[in-house]
Protein backbone atom coordinates (compact mmCIF):
# COMPACT_ATOMS: atom_id res chain seq x y z
CA UNK A 1 0.00 0.00 0.00
CA UNK A 2 0.48 3.48 -0.50
CA UNK A 3 1.50 5.54 2.82
CA UNK A 4 1.14 8.85 2.97
CA UNK A 5 2.38 9.07 6.31
CA UNK A 6 5.98 7.59 6.43
CA UNK A 7 6.36 6.76 10.25
CA UNK A 8 3.89 3.32 10.81
CA UNK A 9 3.35 0.03 13.24
CA UNK A 10 3.82 -2.80 11.44
CA UNK A 11 1.25 -5.52 13.61
CA UNK A 12 2.61 -9.35 13.04
CA UNK A 13 -1.16 -10.94 13.31
CA UNK A 14 0.49 -14.01 12.48
CA UNK A 15 3.03 -13.99 15.94
CA UNK A 16 -0.64 -13.30 17.83
CA UNK A 17 -2.32 -16.12 16.37
CA UNK A 18 1.17 -18.03 17.34
CA UNK A 19 0.92 -16.69 21.28
CA UNK A 20 -2.98 -17.68 21.19
CA UNK A 21 -2.31 -20.78 20.15
CA UNK A 22 0.41 -21.56 22.72
CA UNK A 23 -1.66 -20.07 25.73
CA UNK A 24 -4.68 -22.35 24.52
CA UNK A 25 -1.63 -25.29 23.91
CA UNK A 26 -0.96 -24.57 27.59
CA UNK A 27 -4.04 -24.20 30.01
CA UNK A 28 -6.13 -27.05 27.34
CA UNK A 29 -8.54 -27.46 25.73
CA UNK A 30 -11.27 -27.66 28.14
CA UNK A 31 -10.55 -23.96 29.49
CA UNK A 32 -12.15 -21.06 27.41
CA UNK A 33 -9.24 -18.28 26.76
CA UNK A 34 -10.87 -14.29 26.95
CA UNK A 35 -7.99 -12.24 24.98
CA UNK A 36 -8.10 -8.80 26.37
CA UNK A 37 -8.03 -6.15 23.37
CA UNK A 38 -9.01 -3.46 25.49
CA UNK A 39 -7.49 -0.19 24.47
CA UNK A 40 -7.65 -0.83 20.97
CA UNK A 41 -5.92 -4.36 21.59
CA UNK A 42 -3.14 -2.91 23.32
CA UNK A 43 -2.52 -0.23 20.20
CA UNK A 44 -2.22 -3.02 18.41
CA UNK A 45 -5.82 -2.46 16.43
CA UNK A 46 -8.63 -4.08 18.31
CA UNK A 47 -11.24 -4.94 15.67
CA UNK A 48 -8.03 -6.35 13.24
CA UNK A 49 -6.92 -8.46 16.62
CA UNK A 50 -10.69 -9.78 17.57
CA UNK A 51 -11.39 -10.67 13.80
CA UNK A 52 -8.42 -13.01 13.31
CA UNK A 53 -9.09 -14.70 16.80
CA UNK A 54 -12.40 -15.38 15.80
CA UNK A 55 -11.79 -16.86 12.00
CA UNK A 56 -8.54 -19.27 13.82
CA UNK A 57 -10.67 -20.49 16.70
CA UNK A 58 -8.11 -18.82 19.18
CA UNK A 59 -10.31 -16.98 21.48
CA UNK A 60 -13.56 -17.89 23.08
CA UNK A 61 -14.34 -14.61 24.79
CA UNK A 62 -12.85 -10.89 24.08
CA UNK A 63 -12.32 -7.85 26.94
CA UNK A 64 -12.89 -4.91 26.63
CA UNK A 65 -12.72 -2.11 29.26
CA UNK A 66 -15.36 0.77 27.89
CA UNK A 67 -19.09 0.38 26.04
CA UNK A 68 -17.68 2.31 22.98
CA UNK A 69 -15.04 -0.39 22.55
CA UNK A 70 -17.45 -3.39 22.61
CA UNK A 71 -20.19 -1.09 20.57
CA UNK A 72 -16.96 -0.75 17.95
CA UNK A 73 -16.33 -4.74 17.97
CA UNK A 74 -19.71 -5.33 17.22
CA UNK A 75 -20.18 -2.84 14.56
CA UNK A 76 -16.97 -4.97 12.99
CA UNK A 77 -19.17 -8.08 13.10
CA UNK A 78 -17.81 -9.50 15.79
CA UNK A 79 -20.03 -12.37 17.24
CA UNK A 80 -17.56 -13.63 20.23
CA UNK A 81 -19.21 -13.17 23.90
CA UNK A 82 -17.58 -9.67 24.74
CA UNK A 83 -17.06 -9.21 28.46
CA UNK A 84 -16.66 -5.52 29.58
CA UNK A 85 -14.57 -5.60 32.53
CA UNK A 86 -15.47 -2.63 34.54
CA UNK A 87 -18.34 -0.92 36.40
CA UNK A 88 -20.89 0.46 33.59
CA UNK A 89 -22.62 3.91 35.04
CA UNK A 90 -26.61 3.43 34.93
CA UNK A 91 -26.75 6.08 31.28
CA UNK A 92 -24.13 3.68 29.15
CA UNK A 93 -26.51 0.13 30.18
CA UNK A 94 -28.99 0.37 27.65
CA UNK A 95 -26.44 0.48 24.84
CA UNK A 96 -24.11 -1.84 26.32
CA UNK A 97 -27.38 -4.25 26.48
CA UNK A 98 -28.71 -3.93 22.93
CA UNK A 99 -24.91 -4.36 21.81
CA UNK A 100 -25.14 -7.72 23.45
CA UNK A 101 -22.24 -6.93 26.07
CA UNK A 102 -21.64 -9.00 29.37
CA UNK A 103 -21.54 -6.25 32.48
CA UNK A 104 -19.76 -6.72 35.36
CA UNK A 105 -21.48 -6.21 38.37
CA UNK A 106 -19.35 -4.61 41.46
CA UNK A 107 -22.23 -4.11 43.72
CA UNK A 108 -26.18 -3.90 44.85
CA UNK A 109 -26.34 -0.43 43.24
CA UNK A 110 -24.57 -1.66 39.65
CA UNK A 111 -27.30 -4.58 39.74
CA UNK A 112 -30.52 -2.96 40.37
CA UNK A 113 -29.61 -0.28 37.41
CA UNK A 114 -28.95 -3.00 35.48
CA UNK A 115 -32.78 -4.55 36.06
CA UNK A 116 -34.29 -1.13 35.42
CA UNK A 117 -32.19 -1.13 32.18
CA UNK A 118 -33.06 -4.22 30.99
CA UNK A 119 -36.81 -3.68 31.62
CA UNK A 120 -36.65 -0.36 29.57
CA UNK A 121 -34.41 -1.98 26.59
CA UNK A 122 -36.67 -5.09 26.82
CA UNK A 123 -33.96 -7.67 26.57
CA UNK A 124 -32.24 -9.93 29.21
CA UNK A 125 -28.50 -8.84 30.00
CA UNK A 126 -26.04 -11.37 31.41
CA UNK A 127 -23.47 -10.36 33.72
CA UNK A 128 -20.27 -11.87 35.87
CA UNK A 129 -19.68 -10.96 39.36
CA UNK A 130 -16.60 -9.07 40.43
CA UNK A 131 -15.06 -9.89 43.35
CA UNK A 132 -12.51 -7.99 45.40
CA UNK A 133 -10.08 -10.52 47.05
CA UNK A 134 -6.79 -8.26 47.16
CA UNK A 135 -6.46 -5.93 43.96
CA UNK A 136 -8.44 -3.26 45.67
CA UNK A 137 -9.59 -1.53 42.88
CA UNK A 138 -13.30 -3.02 41.87
CA UNK A 139 -15.95 -5.30 43.26
CA UNK A 140 -17.64 -6.91 45.79
CA UNK A 141 -16.35 -7.76 49.05
CA UNK A 142 -15.79 -11.76 49.40
CA UNK A 143 -17.77 -11.70 52.81
CA UNK A 144 -20.54 -10.25 50.45
CA UNK A 145 -20.73 -11.37 47.19
CA UNK A 146 -22.89 -14.72 48.09
CA UNK A 147 -25.79 -12.10 49.31
CA UNK A 148 -25.20 -9.87 46.10
CA UNK A 149 -25.64 -13.33 43.70
CA UNK A 150 -28.45 -13.95 44.98
CA UNK A 151 -29.92 -10.46 44.46
CA UNK A 152 -28.77 -11.02 40.92
CA UNK A 153 -30.53 -13.81 40.73
CA UNK A 154 -33.70 -12.71 41.41
CA UNK A 155 -33.35 -9.90 38.99
CA UNK A 156 -35.59 -10.21 36.14
CA UNK A 157 -33.97 -10.02 32.52
CA UNK A 158 -30.37 -10.54 34.49
CA UNK A 159 -28.55 -13.47 33.74
CA UNK A 160 -25.88 -14.37 36.09
CA UNK A 161 -23.22 -15.90 34.03
CA UNK A 162 -19.90 -15.64 35.71
CA UNK A 163 -17.81 -14.61 39.05
CA UNK A 164 -14.59 -12.93 38.32
CA UNK A 165 -11.70 -11.51 40.38
CA UNK A 166 -8.00 -9.98 39.42
CA UNK A 167 -4.44 -10.49 40.89
CA UNK A 168 -2.42 -7.49 41.13
CA UNK A 169 1.01 -9.41 41.47
CA UNK A 170 0.59 -12.56 39.69
CA UNK A 171 3.96 -11.18 37.54
CA UNK A 172 6.22 -11.01 40.51
CA UNK A 173 8.89 -13.70 41.78
CA UNK A 174 7.19 -13.75 45.04
CA UNK A 175 3.97 -15.70 44.43
CA UNK A 176 3.16 -15.62 48.44
CA UNK A 177 0.50 -13.17 47.85
CA UNK A 178 -1.14 -14.13 44.87
CA UNK A 179 -1.76 -18.11 46.04
CA UNK A 180 -3.46 -16.99 49.14
CA UNK A 181 -5.49 -14.67 46.77
CA UNK A 182 -6.45 -17.49 44.60
CA UNK A 183 -7.25 -19.45 47.27
CA UNK A 184 -9.57 -17.17 48.88
CA UNK A 185 -11.41 -16.75 45.21
CA UNK A 186 -11.86 -20.38 44.99
CA UNK A 187 -13.29 -20.53 47.85
CA UNK A 188 -15.27 -17.31 47.78
CA UNK A 189 -16.47 -18.39 43.85
CA UNK A 190 -17.74 -21.68 45.29
CA UNK A 191 -20.04 -20.00 47.76
CA UNK A 192 -21.27 -18.22 44.91
CA UNK A 193 -22.44 -20.48 43.06
CA UNK A 194 -23.84 -22.07 46.02
CA UNK A 195 -26.10 -19.09 46.63
CA UNK A 196 -26.67 -18.64 42.82
CA UNK A 197 -27.87 -21.79 42.76
CA UNK A 198 -25.92 -22.89 39.21
CA UNK A 199 -22.32 -23.27 37.93
CA UNK A 200 -21.10 -20.04 36.65
CA UNK A 201 -18.00 -19.31 34.69
CA UNK A 202 -15.16 -18.88 36.70
CA UNK A 203 -11.85 -17.04 35.88
CA UNK A 204 -9.41 -14.75 37.76
CA UNK A 205 -6.43 -15.75 35.84
CA UNK A 206 -4.44 -12.54 34.01
CA UNK A 207 -0.90 -12.61 31.96
CA UNK A 208 1.51 -13.23 34.71
CA UNK A 209 -1.12 -15.85 36.10
CA UNK A 210 -1.20 -17.92 32.93
CA UNK A 211 2.81 -17.60 32.95
CA UNK A 212 3.31 -18.44 36.55
CA UNK A 213 0.07 -20.24 38.39
CA UNK A 214 -1.35 -22.99 36.86
CA UNK A 215 -3.86 -23.23 39.70
CA UNK A 216 -5.36 -20.01 38.60
CA UNK A 217 -6.28 -21.49 35.17
CA UNK A 218 -9.88 -22.72 37.06
CA UNK A 219 -12.76 -22.43 33.77
CA UNK A 220 -11.06 -19.29 31.70
CA UNK A 221 -8.13 -17.85 31.07
CA UNK A 222 -8.01 -13.53 30.21
CA UNK A 223 -4.24 -13.15 28.67
CA UNK A 224 -3.73 -9.65 28.28
CA UNK A 225 -0.21 -8.34 27.20
CA UNK A 226 1.62 -11.89 27.00
CA UNK A 227 -1.00 -11.94 23.49
CA UNK A 228 1.09 -9.19 22.50
CA UNK A 229 4.57 -10.57 22.97
CA UNK A 230 5.50 -9.95 25.99
CA UNK A 231 5.66 -10.97 29.53
CA UNK A 232 4.29 -8.61 32.01
CA UNK A 233 7.61 -8.38 33.98
CA UNK A 234 11.10 -9.75 33.62
CA UNK A 235 10.49 -11.74 36.74
CA UNK A 236 7.27 -13.49 35.29
CA UNK A 237 8.49 -17.26 34.09
CA UNK A 238 9.17 -18.05 30.32
CA UNK A 239 6.98 -21.29 30.71
CA UNK A 240 5.43 -20.13 27.26
CA UNK A 241 7.07 -18.82 23.85
CA UNK A 242 5.90 -15.69 22.51
CA UNK A 243 6.39 -13.59 19.56
CA UNK A 244 6.10 -9.50 19.41
CA UNK A 245 3.52 -8.70 18.24
CA UNK A 246 4.47 -4.75 16.74
CA UNK A 247 7.44 -3.41 14.84
CA UNK A 248 7.47 0.64 14.80
CA UNK A 249 9.13 2.23 11.47
CA UNK A 250 9.79 5.38 9.75
CA UNK A 251 11.55 6.97 7.29
CA UNK A 252 15.12 9.23 7.08
CA UNK A 253 13.14 12.52 5.67
CA UNK A 254 15.93 14.55 5.66
CA UNK A 255 20.18 14.64 5.72
CA UNK A 256 22.68 17.36 6.51
CA UNK A 257 26.49 17.61 7.06
CA UNK A 258 26.92 19.21 10.34
CA UNK A 259 29.74 20.88 11.29
CA UNK A 260 32.10 20.57 15.28
CA UNK A 261 30.16 22.79 17.57
CA UNK A 262 26.58 22.97 15.84
CA UNK A 263 23.96 22.57 18.17
CA UNK A 264 20.81 20.72 17.12
CA UNK A 265 17.39 21.14 18.20
CA UNK A 266 14.93 22.65 21.33
CA UNK A 267 16.67 23.79 24.03
CA UNK A 268 20.65 23.05 22.15
CA UNK A 269 21.00 20.43 24.02
CA UNK A 270 23.17 18.69 21.62
CA UNK A 271 26.13 19.65 20.51
CA UNK A 272 28.14 18.12 17.71
CA UNK A 273 31.63 17.02 19.05
CA UNK A 274 33.06 16.29 15.49
CA UNK A 275 32.13 16.83 11.86
CA UNK A 276 29.50 14.77 11.43
CA UNK A 277 26.01 13.58 9.53
CA UNK A 278 22.74 14.01 11.13
CA UNK A 279 19.49 12.58 9.79
CA UNK A 280 15.91 14.07 10.45
CA UNK A 281 12.86 11.26 10.66
CA UNK A 282 9.54 12.22 11.02
CA UNK A 283 8.57 10.68 14.58
CA UNK A 284 8.46 12.57 17.31
CA UNK A 285 6.48 12.32 20.84
CA UNK A 286 2.96 12.24 19.44
CA UNK A 287 3.86 9.77 17.49
CA UNK A 288 4.59 7.87 20.53
CA UNK A 289 8.26 8.05 20.22
CA UNK A 290 8.68 9.20 23.80
CA UNK A 291 10.77 12.88 24.74
CA UNK A 292 12.54 10.81 27.00
CA UNK A 293 14.41 9.39 24.20
CA UNK A 294 16.27 12.69 23.95
CA UNK A 295 19.85 12.53 23.49
CA UNK A 296 19.50 8.80 24.88
CA UNK A 297 17.29 6.91 22.43
CA UNK A 298 18.29 4.72 19.31
CA UNK A 299 16.89 3.70 16.20
CA UNK A 300 17.92 0.92 13.31
CA UNK A 301 19.03 2.10 9.91
CA UNK A 302 20.44 -0.82 7.19
CA UNK A 303 20.91 -3.28 10.08
CA UNK A 304 22.76 -0.49 12.34
CA UNK A 305 22.43 1.41 15.77
CA UNK A 306 22.47 4.93 15.72
CA UNK A 307 21.62 7.54 18.52
CA UNK A 308 19.21 9.89 18.68
CA UNK A 309 20.63 13.71 20.11
CA UNK A 310 18.59 16.46 20.35
CA UNK A 311 15.01 16.47 21.64
CA UNK A 312 12.89 14.54 20.54
CA UNK A 313 10.35 16.84 18.57
CA UNK A 314 6.50 16.56 18.88
CA UNK A 315 6.92 15.24 14.80
CA UNK A 316 10.32 14.68 14.10
CA UNK A 317 13.40 13.61 16.15
CA UNK A 318 17.25 13.89 14.87
CA UNK A 319 19.83 11.00 14.41
CA UNK A 320 23.81 11.08 14.42
CA UNK A 321 24.65 9.32 11.19
CA UNK A 322 28.60 9.79 12.15
CA UNK A 323 31.07 11.40 9.55
CA UNK A 324 31.14 9.09 6.83
CA UNK A 325 27.25 7.32 5.92
CA UNK A 326 25.66 6.35 3.17
CA UNK A 327 22.60 6.53 4.63
CA UNK A 328 19.62 8.77 2.81
CA UNK A 329 16.61 9.90 2.40
CA UNK A 330 13.85 7.45 1.95
CA UNK A 331 15.84 4.57 4.08
CA UNK A 332 14.09 2.72 6.41
CA UNK A 333 14.45 3.31 9.90
CA UNK A 334 13.30 0.97 12.74
CA UNK A 335 12.35 2.65 15.84
CA UNK A 336 11.15 -0.18 17.53
CA UNK A 337 11.56 -3.66 16.07
CA UNK A 338 14.12 -6.18 14.04
CA UNK A 339 16.60 -4.29 11.23
CA UNK A 340 19.42 -6.82 10.41
CA UNK A 341 20.86 -8.79 12.71
CA UNK A 342 20.37 -5.96 15.59
CA UNK A 343 16.54 -5.33 17.27
CA UNK A 344 15.18 -3.03 19.35
CA UNK A 345 12.74 -4.40 21.79
CA UNK A 346 9.72 -3.57 23.28
CA UNK A 347 10.88 -4.30 26.58
CA UNK A 348 13.92 -1.90 25.47
CA UNK A 349 12.27 1.11 25.14
CA UNK A 350 10.07 -0.07 28.36
CA UNK A 351 13.32 0.00 30.61
CA UNK A 352 14.71 3.17 29.15
CA UNK A 353 11.64 4.90 29.50
CA UNK A 354 10.80 3.15 33.60
CA UNK A 355 7.78 1.95 32.81
CA UNK A 356 6.00 -0.76 31.36
CA UNK A 357 5.46 -2.80 27.42
CA UNK A 358 1.55 -1.94 27.73
CA UNK A 359 2.45 1.52 28.05
CA UNK A 360 4.64 1.75 25.20
CA UNK A 361 2.21 0.31 22.91
CA UNK A 362 -0.79 1.81 23.77
CA UNK A 363 0.94 4.81 23.43
CA UNK A 364 1.53 4.78 19.65
CA UNK A 365 -0.75 7.51 18.43
CA UNK A 366 -4.14 6.50 16.61
CA UNK A 367 -2.27 8.96 13.28
CA UNK A 368 0.16 5.96 13.16
CA UNK A 369 -0.66 3.97 10.19
CA UNK A 370 -1.13 0.23 11.37
CA UNK A 371 -0.29 -2.18 8.39
CA UNK A 372 -1.30 -5.89 9.13
CA UNK A 373 0.26 -8.86 7.89
CA UNK A 374 -1.08 -11.71 7.07
CA UNK A 375 -2.31 -14.79 9.26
Amino acid sequence: MSLLYATHARVHLGNIRDNLRAIRAAVGPERKVLVAVKANGYGHGAVEVSRMAEATGTADWLGVATVPEGLQLREAGLRLPILKLGPTFPWEMRAAIEAGLTLAICSREEAEALAAAVAEANRPASVHLKVDTGMGRIGVSPAEAPELARLIVGLPGVVLEGVFTHLPVSDAADVTYTREQILRFRITAGLVQEAAGRRLLVHCANSGAVLGHDSAWLDMVRPGIMVYGFRPDPETPATIPLKPGMSLLTRVSFVKKVARGTSIGYGRTWVAPVDTNVATIPAGYADGFNRLFSNRGRVLIGGRSYPVVGRVCMDQSMVDLGPETDVKVGDEVVLMGPSGELVIPCEEWAARLGTITYEVTCQVNPRVVRIYDPY
